[in-house]
């Protein structure tokens, strides 16, 4: 449970609670509180976890209110640390949830769907990826077990959807929801079209930018292929991510506080790192592909914060869903293709 200390007040009716993630190296998700003339409204929500639900009431004594007294919920996207709490809260507060249509859509999905639906669909994605089958195995292992202790199943429906481009409606206020797709196809920043508090910080820019996970100050956040077995559109989401951070950047927000990290300033110079990073994974991705290579061949390969032989088992998965977006993306440049004839399929440098 957070102590008083750990709640930043960013001035002009903004704060920030830690809330822990379980067994994560990231630690915690920065919820943020925004006052409303309605009412105080939160922007994220946490893992759904006692823990953290701990740390959230916490943190918002700490503030001067409580989770009866909220609103409204703003979700910038669909992930557990994000979402996980929401019902929760709307529970102890009557307060909307609202969310991106896209991504409010993958919440309906999940809570919808046969979870032996996904155990299938993600056997069968990750052996055409090439994946061993001894990596296969606990998946149909679970099917044949019928599991359905699938992540996501006790995530909260939202009432309002997040429209791109517009103010929200919260009474004196403007904060405008901008589409940041790539992260997840439905996640949003949020900007606060309002001087900052602190005049240093207002004259380097325009307004404050609550960034989710689309824009951190020292990460790069995991792009993989959107997941859904009812639809073969092939999507692009590296592309969509790399578009996105160009938005924002045109943004120039004095300040950007993220949902993992810090707050930080200088969002152009942030977003000139990130393209330099991603332009720089591709040219080395590329090399990698002087020789074919499946999407599991080339995660192998990959350089990851440890030794793939050290990355466990669902950290794999999602390695494997970054390698695709990649591959997909060098595809759509024209700089590398599929080897024809080859099952599982390989691609190979252009």
């Amino acid at each position: 449970m957070p102590e008083a200390t750990d709640v930043t007040d960013h001035g002009g009716g903004v704060w920030s609670i830690p809330v822990p993630i379980p067994d994560n190296p990231l630690g915690h998700t920065l919820v943020h509180l925004l006052d409303t003339d309605r009412g105080p409204v939160l922007i994220d929500t946490g893992w759904d976890d006692p823990t953290a639900w701990d740390a959230l009431t916490a943190g918002l004594a700490a503030c001067g209110t409580d989770v009866s007294a909220i609103h409204g919920i703003l979700v910038t996207h669909h992930h557990p640390d994000h979402h996980g709490l929401s019902g929760q809260v709307r529970e102890a507060s009557g307060a909307w949830i609202a969310m991106h249509g896209a991504d409010a859509h993958v919440v309906r999905r999940t809570r919808e769907a046969d979870p032996t639906l996904w155990l299938d669909y993600l056997a069968e994605k990750l052996a055409a990826a090439g994946a061993p089958e001894d990596h296969l195995a606990p998946l149909r292992a679970a099917r044949a077990e019928g599991r359905t202790d699938l992540p996501g199943g006790r995530a909260a429906l939202p009432d309002r959807e997040i429209a791109p481009g517009r103010l929200l409606d919260l009474p004196g206020r403007r904060l405008r929801a901008i589409w940041t797709p790539g992260h997840t196809p439905g996640h949003v920043c949020l900007h606060l079209e309002e001087a900052h508090p602190r005049e240093d910080a207002a004259a380097r820019g325009h307004g404050r930018l609550f960034s989710g996970d689309h824009l951190l100050p020292g990460i790069s956040p995991h792009i993989g292929l959107y997941e859904d077995p009812a639809d073969a559109h092939r999507t692009d989401p590296l592309g969509d991510y790399l578009a996105s951070l160009e938005r924002v950047a045109a943004l120039g927000p004095a300040e950007v506080l993220p949902a993992h990290q810090h707050a930080f300033t200088d969002a152009p110079a942030r977003v000139r790192a990130l393209l330099d990073h991603h332009q720089a994974r591709l040219e080395n991705l590329r090399a990698l592909l002087a020789a074919p290579l499946t999407p599991w061949q080339l995660a192998e390969r990959m350089e990851w914060n440890r030794p793939w032989p050290d990355i466990p088992y669902g950290s794999r998965n999602i390695a494997v869903s970054e390698a695709e977006a990649h591959l997909r993306r060098l595809v759509n440049l024209g700089r590398a293709e599929p080897v024809p004839g080859t099952d599982p399929v390989a691609y190979q440098a252009r």
